[in-house]
């Protein structure tokens, strides 16, 4: 069931003009359309990975580097490159399954992955794994541990710790099998001919779940000012995640105004409590990190 929930009105500040106007009625319609598109995406995401009430997803990179690069820094674009590969050599002993367990207590057992499958990872969405190329080779992996943020607040999940040739540097990568964590592909985007929207950053979530702070860039004025915007919010919600649209209202139009941001935050409510669902930005569907507030 999705739910509209009713649009709060704040005095916080627009995303640097990229949101839209509250009274664009065409903008709302699209916007709303790209909410459920991204919902639909995440449901089935869910159910891919067992449709579990409890979902492993990771935010942002599920990798960290430990130490800096010598040299020119070639080593770290061949890493934001992908180009990252395991040494045929490489043997290692792993758990089939393993916990991973959030902050406030919650275990999950999940199914692993050997350093050479987790390496792939590394690699950016529109690149292909690194196979043969000349790039970063791992000469050992070491099995441990490290905190992640996930839809559900930080996590302390299974991870291999990488050696590099020729490099002090070690890299950290998760080590949960993709399948079974929940994973979505975003559409691709075209600024010129898509709604767009406000890209919210985290959220964090008040006691009885149904409030929402969501945090963005913005503004540096309310609408009161030359140059500024207030908000109001809107939560599309499933099952499984609740999507944030963020509306702009501006001080005037035909205001030449310099392309400043800072950092905004507006309250959302829920129709139902949050629970064990995801917060997903409307720009791409993709999941933000969720921390308990006030």
């Amino acid at each position: 069931m999705r739910v509209l929930a009713a649009a709060v009105l704040v005095l916080a500040v627009a995303g640097c003009g990229s949101g839209h106007s509250a009274g664009d009625l065409t903008g709302v319609v699209l916007l709303n359309q790209q909410a459920e598109q991204a919902l639909a995406r995440w449901d089935e995401a869910v159910a891919k990975a067992g449709g579990q009430r409890v979902v492993f997803a990771p935010v942002g990179e599920t990798y960290i580097q430990i130490g800096d690069w010598e040299g020119d820094g070639a080593g770290k674009r061949l890493l934001m490159d992908g180009q990252v590969k395991v040494d045929p050599a490489v043997r290692t002993t792993e758990p089939v399954t393993a916990d991973v367990r959030w902050a406030d207590g919650t275990v999950r057992r999940l199914r692993t992955m050997p350093p050479a499958e987790a390496v792939r990872l590394l690699a950016p969405p529109d690149k292909l794994p690194c196979v043969d190329c000349a790039g970063l080779t791992v000469t050992a992996a070491k099995w441990t541990t490290m905190t992640i943020d996930t839809t559900r607040g930080q996590a302390t999940v299974p991870a291999w710790e990488y050696t590099l040739a020729g490099s002090r540097v070690k890299i950290r990568q998760v080590a949960v099998a993709r399948a079974a964590g929940v994973t979505v592909t975003p559409p691709s985007w075209d600024p010129y001919n898509s709604p767009g929207g406000t890209w919210i950053e985290r959220a964090s979530v008040n006691a009885d779940g149904r409030g929402l702070i969501v945090t963005f860039t913005g503004t540096p004025k309310t609408a009161a000012e030359p140059c500024g915007e207030d908000y109001t919010t809107e939560a599309v919600e499933s099952d499984n995640a609740v999507v944030v649209i963020v509306y702009s209202h501006r001080h005037g139009g035909n205001e030449k105004c310099e392309d400043m941001g800072a950092t905004r935050t507006a309250p959302v409510e829920l129709a139902a409590p949050l629970g064990e669902r995801a917060v997903l930005e409307v720009v791409q569907g993709l999941p933000v990190a969720v921390t308990a507030g006030g």
